[in-house]
């Protein structure tokens, strides 16, 4: 059976745009929007026409040379707002009017200074001009989960009457729950008039680290289009992050059926070219194109890595374009993954010589956080000479080891056998971090040691 398919919105170029830092020239949006277009997404929300002369060129070069999408352009409830967006749209394969309006007590009384009669007045007036010069129009009550439920159905109502064909319905401040937010789309399914003539949208913010899992919610109770960015970038703490959404799709069919137009093999390199030009980096732990996404440095799961990847990777690092697993060597790392970077400098060892290589390499991971294939090389040389002697390990004295990574790509296929009866180490650090002692164990290693060694 057929899985309903979802329209990816990206806004990037647009709401992405706003986080501060990370402004983008005519260039670069356009550069960034080609990307896009290799990714998948089927529209894009190219900027905000009249916000400035350089905005307005940007949506109208992208919408001259990017033809497969949609593209859109932003434009308050006004008519001048309308016409730049239009005038600056006109060139697109498919344009689109992305008009939108407060519609929260909280913002029409402080913001706009309008009474709800007039905000209902005012998106049916600017729904119907953008309907008079384009075919897909867009209507956003800003701020819509802090307003009142049953104007909000009263003003979706009145848009589509007038001729919006998606209505987004925006988590603007992050506020909402997920059970929440399902609830209001399963509610303007139930209540609004016409609704089946439009598609409804999400558009969530994650100031409560909520963003992905309300638009998930959104679209488990009825919405078919989701308004995400790349790398989830946005004003203040960001918008829902466009390849958690695609992947959670991909990865758990069994809770959301859906599909979507992305080719998630361009995530990775969306994502490294979004941070080279706004020169704002991806942080580390960023699910899906984190630069420590896919890799492993506890020794627990580098041994289960070594032996099949899927006991600690629920994707491939592939499907989303990146190149290959990395394991990380640290002090959390165990024989296994020591012993294939060693291999793979050109060094190979017997059991107990890879005990001794194993020792020394735990008291400076401790001291340097992270071991460089030159620190590595370094205290294989000593370890191989035999300069250093059996209670203590060289590398503060004399030698300086800055903090660095060593990434291991992990091999397509690794057999991994442990032998038994070796010696299993461990360290003891004075509390000057200077002298460290070895500490000999009886001879139990087993095919779990570096499993236990990581815990």
């Amino acid at each position: 059976m057929d899985r309903p398919r979802i329209t990816i919105f990206d806004t990037t170029l647009r709401d992405g745009e706003q986080s501060p830092g990370c402004s983008m020239n005519v260039q670069e949006k356009l550069r960034l929007a080609e990307q896009l277009d290799r990714l998948g997404v089927d529209v894009i929300e190219a900027g905000f026409p009249i916000a400035s002369d350089g905005d307005f060129e940007a949506v109208q070069r992208i919408a001259a040379s990017v033809r497969r999408p949609i593209i859109a352009g932003l434009a308050r409830a006004c008519t001048g707002d309308v016409d730049r967006a239009w005038q600056a749209l006109r060139g697109a394969a498919h344009p689109r009017i992305h008009v939108f309006l407060a519609t929260s007590d909280i913002h029409l009384k402080y913001k706009l200074r309008i009474t709800r009669e007039r905000c209902l007045e005012q998106a049916r007036d600017a729904v119907r001009h953008a309907k008079s010069l384009c075919a897909d129009v867009e209507f956003s009550p800003e701020d819509a989960t802090r307003t009142d439920v049953p104007f909000l159905c009263q003003v979706v109502e009145a848009v589509i009457a007038a001729g919006a064909t998606t209505v987004n319905i925006p988590d603007t401040v992050g506020y909402t729950m997920p059970e929440e937010y399902g609830q209001l789309i399963r509610t303007l399914r139930e209540k609004v008039a016409g609704i089946e003539k439009a598609t409804i949208s999400t558009h969530c913010h994650n100031d409560l680290g909520l963003a992905v899992a309300n638009s998930l919610a959104g679209v488990q109770d009825g919405a078919r289009q989701v308004e995400c960015t790349i790398n989830g970038i946005g004003e203040r703490a960001g918008n829902a992050s466009l390849e958690e959404i695609v992947m959670a799709m991909r990865v758990r069919p069994d809770r959301y059926a859906f599909e979507t137009g992305v080719a998630s093999e361009q995530l990775y390199s969306s994502s490294q070219m979004l941070a080279e030009i706004t020169r704002v980096p991806v942080q580390p732990n960023k699910a899906i194109t984190g630069r420590n996404a896919f890799a492993h440095e506890a020794g627990i799961h580098q041994d289960g890595m070594l032996k099949n990847p899927l006991t600690y990777e629920i994707m491939t690092p592939q499907s989303v374009g990146v190149p290959d697993s990395r394991l990380v060597l640290g002090k959390h790392s165990g024989r296994h993954a020591l012993a294939l970077r060693c291999e793979q400098l050109g060094h190979q060892f017997e059991r107990r010589e890879l005990d001794e290589v194993y020792r020394r390499f735990v008291v400076l991971a401790d001291r340097i956080k992270k071991v460089q294939d030159s620190h590595l090389l370094e205290l294989i040389q000593d370890v191989s000479s035999g300069n250093v002697s059996n209670s203590e390990v060289r590398g503060s004295q004399g030698k300086k080891f800055p903090p660095a990574t060593a990434g291991l790509p992990l091999p397509r296929a690794v057999s991994a056998a442990a032998n038994s009866n070796e010696a299993h180490p461990a360290h003891v650090s004075g509390s000057s971090g200077q002298t460290t002692v070895l500490i000999p164990f009886t001879d139990h290693h087993s095919e779990q040691e570096d499993y236990l060694w990581g815990v």
